[in-house]
């Protein structure tokens, strides 16, 4: 029994169910597809022992992020593979049946250190650092990040160029030329040109051998399929073709950036890490989630779902993780009571929704959170920053902290940087898309890694923290 269960009884039930389940399935395949390991076969009770043990230990260690913690266990064994299915039913016997400090051990081993454990930093003192992490971002406009408000009379000169275009654009799927009708067109289509053929991963390049002077070399092909480039136009189609655009003058024509407001309680502000996701419309690519947790603790601010102004071509759910009906079911942000949120297929969410009536909405929601000299952090925090329409000037972007190794534009993804430094298998989610909190926790916890960085540094150099301030070595 837990002193403090981390869900209703009936959230745990459903979700340890979902856990038997894909263990089942995995144990069965086992019992049909490999005879010579029939012996790491389970009976139906060893089953629901190991599915109730799992659910146990999660909701023990992780009762914070509980129902995150174990969708993502669920997703993993959905996708295992029958040889990793073995080990995890070995570290199981070992554990429970047999030799307890071996499985003890494995447990060790497989679980990452707590982040800075043999520091002893408070929050305060953690908050005290993030202020040595801040990244500049001027002299990277380039790149992409916008560090000024356009100009009026350029962001009338995109809108004049948006009116000569007539709506013609360029598919970012597919890249065929269709024309798109905000408004809806005569006919009552958003868009021209039929369906969106194409493949939703990029295509993977095999490495250089010497071999391939003699052999030749593999040819180009698309993960997502296995197909080689130029075998077909694509393995997936959508109802619609898509565009995008980055540059900031057409942002602006859409909706202005906006430089973060001074609060009216003139408050020091403590960090927030975001996340936002979008959807693509009729006005391009707009945000349609946005979620912000506290920094360093992870306690979530504000997770909701945002109207775009454009109507909508195509959520971009594979990676939003937003659906039609999270949209049906939520209410308006604000509102006393909430709505009952639909369960998700990566394990069942029970959480309710709420949503504002545009991205400006969604902006001052953030805004709320924020003075400018708060640390605002983010992975490729121009993206959700321009998603936004938001001039921060106190930025930590982990893109920038942990450099790809050939320098912008190239970029580490969240997902590679938090297995290697973090132990942490994020958007695991498949076909049911990103957890914006979960991203928005993992790229806070990359930074609290460098804040740990930067204090021994520090302390070697003769700083103190002193009341979660940092004091400077005397003068000699």
């Amino acid at each position: 029994m837990l002193p403090k269960p981390p869900a209703t009884h009936n959230v745990r039930l459903v979700l340890v169910t979902k856990l038997h389940e894909a263990m089942t399935r995995l144990n069965n395949r086992v019992a049909k597809e490999l005879p010579s390991q029939i012996c790491f076969t389970l009976t139906k009770q060893e089953l629901i022992i190991m599915a109730l043990d799992e659910e146990e230990t999660m909701a023990r260690e992780s009762p914070a992020v509980y129902k995150n913690v174990i969708k993502l266990r669920i997703v993993k064994f959905t996708k295992m593979l029958l040889e990793d299915w073995i080990q995890e039913v070995m570290k199981h016997l070992n554990t429970r049946y047999y030799n307890s400090e071996l499985g003890q051990q494995q447990k060790l081993e497989d679980t990452p250190p707590p982040i800075n454990a043999d520091l002893n930093l408070t929050v305060k003192d953690e908050i005290a650092l993030a202020n040595e992490l801040v990244t500049p971002l001027k002299g990277l406009e380039e790149h992409g990040y916008v560090t000024t408000l356009p100009k009026e009379k350029d962001v009338e000169s995109a809108r004049k160029g948006i009116d000569v275009s007539k709506g013609w654009e360029v598919c970012d799927r597919c890249s065929t030329r269709f024309q798109v009708f905000p408004g809806r067109h005569v006919d009552g289509t958003l868009a021209s040109g039929g369906e969106c053929k194409y493949h939703p991963i990029r295509p993977s390049y095999p490495r250089r051998k010497r071999t391939d002077q003699i052999t030749g070399s593999s040819d180009v092909y698309y993960p997502c399929c296995g197909e080689a480039v130029g075998a077909s136009r694509g393995c997936t189609t959508a109802k619609t073709h898509v565009y995008k655009f980055s540059d900031r003058n057409r942002l602006a024509a859409v909706l202005q950036f906006k430089e973060t407001p001074l609060q009216p309680d003139d408050k020091k502000h403590d960090p927030v890490s975001f996340d936002c996701e979008m959807g693509y419309t009729t006005l391009g690519m707009e945000l349609v989630r946005l979620t912000a947790v506290s920094w360093p603790e992870g306690r979530e601010l504000v997770d909701i779902l945002v109207k775009p102004m454009g109507e909508l071509l195509d959520l971009n759910s594979r990676y939003s993780g937003v659906f039609p009906e999270h949209y049906a079911s939520a209410t308006l942000y604000g509102t006393a009571v909430k709505g009952k949120g639909p369960l998700q297929e990566t394990g069942g969410e029970t959480k309710a929704l709420q949503y504002v009536e545009s991205p400006a909405a969604a902006r001052e929601v953030l805004f709320s959170f924020l003075q400018p000299d708060t640390p605002l952090i983010g992975h490729a925090i121009d993206n959700d920053l321009n998603a936004c329409r938001i001039i921060h000037p106190t930025v930590i972007d982990t893109v920038i902290l942990y450099p790809h190794p050939r320098r912008l534009p190239m970029r580490m993804s969240l997902k590679a940087l938090a297995k290697t430094y973090l132990k942490r298998d994020i958007q695991t989610g498949g076909d049911q898309g990103h957890d914006s909190k979960e991203d928005a926790i993992a790229t806070g916890d990359l930074v609290r890694i460098k804040a740990g960085q930067k204090w021994k540094k520090l302390k070697y150099q003769g700083w103190k923290l002193q009341d979660g301030k940092l004091i400077a070595p005397p003068k000699s």
